[in-house]
């Protein structure tokens, strides 16, 4: 990937000693062909302002608008002016704020981060994760003590000849740092089109996807001519380093991976599992809504909240299974059993949350689960309940007994009333990548869940079709990144 700088002067760039990375005036990049045309390049934008409507504005978007990587991103340089999303994204760092600033005598503090980096070794870290959340290269935050608090206030670009005389040596070593790292000139095949991202979480306890099975992924990925690249929820400023964005991660709303997938879809690339998705599948409440809307046969159900604890029992019936709405691989998911039960667990739920679901009990010794990509039947398995329990997952079960078995059934092979059913329920999501709970009562399909992240793992979902799995999905990627940079047409 070629890597050029911008900036709007000759005399701006103070780095002479950095040497093979090409310097662009502004002027040149936003008019001449060359870089309208340009394919595969890396844009470091050190212009004097990103203002509305001024020159380093438009050149990191129109670098977007190129299908070009810019540092900062206009999704970036909107952040940047924003208190309410500032205010929203310091959150996430509060801790490190409070004890970084926890000896500073003063009422207000600045900050200055160049390239990620700070002068004073004790602000390194908090310097670190403000670089992370607000990439830009030269930026100055400005803290103010209300309460007994550190409150971020604003975090400002800082322009080239805007850097103090005596920060000048410290800036000149942290940017000859910066633009040698192995990340932006690592060196690839050079049939190489794409860089792939791919979020995990190495200590998560059930992660979607089993080590093997990432391996898959990046190994054929890479027979594919995409570079891969593992990050984690440290790595949120570098997502737009990248074409595309895999989580392998479970989602949330409010989550990191849900920040990942938003920030991802707003800088223009191609994100699985997109931010809609998330959010839809996500909410019981809103699937609940959206199947019946659909005339899609689930179990029957019930909104509840306060006023309607009891018409529960008068319309569902006992035993039946209580959601909350953000719930998922069945954390959040209770059967009652008895009147006393029910009671109880709903009044604990609605302290969660305002309403919650719930739903008719229905007997299976297994749920069918059905991958569905770009709305077709990617793969089909049985999923069994677990060792003496109701649902897949028993949390409360030791190692070996935490999950029930699985059986994979080649799509063809399997109902065709229960791929047609779940493909049918992804329609009202989207057209990503999906896993739907079916259960099969007397020869019918009825819908339980749409997950934006369903499991592939080693072994299990890639049973049948074994590589060619990893192969279906990662082609969507490249189908959807050749539409984006080549205007084809999605295969």
């Amino acid at each position: 990937m070629k890597k050029i700088i911008v900036v709007n002067a000759e005399k701006d760039w103070i780095f002479k000693e950095i040497k093979d990375i090409e310097i662009v005036l502004a002027k040149d990049y936003l008019l001449n062909p060359k870089w309208l045309e340009a394919k595969n390049i890396q844009v470091f934008n050190l212009c004097k302002s990103y203002a509305y409507q001024t020159k380093g504005y438009y050149v990191s978007l129109l670098a977007q608008a190129r299908n070009q990587k810019v540092i900062p991103s206009a999704t970036t340089i909107q952040d940047l002016k924003t208190k309410s999303v500032i205010k929203v994204l310091s959150n996430n760092v509060n801790d490190i704020i409070q004890k970084s600033l926890k000896t500073i005598k003063s009422k207000e503090f600045v900050l200055s981060i160049y390239f990620g980096s700070n002068l004073a070794q004790q602000h390194q870290k908090l310097a670190s994760e403000l670089y992370s959340i607000f990439r830009a290269p030269l930026i100055r935050a400005k803290f103010k003590h209300i309460e007994n608090k550190w409150i971020l206030q604003s975090i400002i670009p800082i322009a080239l000849d805007d850097i103090p005389e005596n920060h000048i040596d410290f800036v000149q070593h942290k940017a000859a740092e910066y633009f040698k790292r192995d990340r932006y000139f690592y060196q690839k095949k050079d049939t190489t089109v794409y860089d792939l991202a791919i979020l995990q979480d190495p200590n998560e306890k059930s992660p979607p996807s089993d080590k093997k099975a990432l391996e898959k992924f990046m190994n054929i990925a890479e027979d594919m001519d995409f570079y891969v690249d593992f990050i984690t929820k440290n790595d949120y400023g570098r997502v737009g380093e990248y074409d595309a964005l895999f989580i392998r991660e479970t989602t949330s709303v409010d989550h990191h991976t849900y920040r990942f997938s938003r920030r991802a879809d707003a800088d223009g690339m191609i994100v699985m599992d997109d931010p809609v998705s998330i959010m839809r599948c996500a909410n019981k409440v809103y699937l609940n809504e959206a199947l019946a809307k659909a005339k899609i046969q689930v179990p029957k159900t019930l909104i509840v909240h306060n006023d309607k604890i009891d018409d529960i029992i008068s319309t569902i019936g006992l035993p039946c299974v209580l959601k909350l709405p953000d719930s998922s691989f069945s954390i959040g998911v209770k059967k009652a059993e008895t009147e006393s039960d029910l009671k109880q667990l709903v009044l604990k739920m609605l302290d969660e949350s305002d309403l919650i679901i719930a739903q008719e009990y229905m007997f299976s010794p297994f749920d069918w689960r059905v991958g569905v990509l770009d709305g077709k039947p990617l793969f089909v398995c049985k999923y069994f309940m677990a060792r003496g329990h109701w649902q897949i997952y028993n949390w409360s079960a030791k190692k070996r007994d935490e999950t029930g078995g699985f059986e994979t059934v080649a799509v063809e092979k399997a109902p065709k009333s229960i791929v047609e059913a779940a493909v049918k329920a992804t329609k009202i999501i989207g057209n990503g990548l999906y896993g739907v709970d079916v259960k099969e009562i007397n020869g019918k399909p009825y819908i339980i869940e749409i997950n934006d992240n369903p499991n592939l793992d080693s072994g299990v979902e890639d049973k049948i079709i074994g590589d060619e799995l990893y192969r279906t999905i990662l082609s969507s990627f490249k189908n959807r990144l050749d539409a984006q940079v080549y205007k084809k047409p999605l295969k």
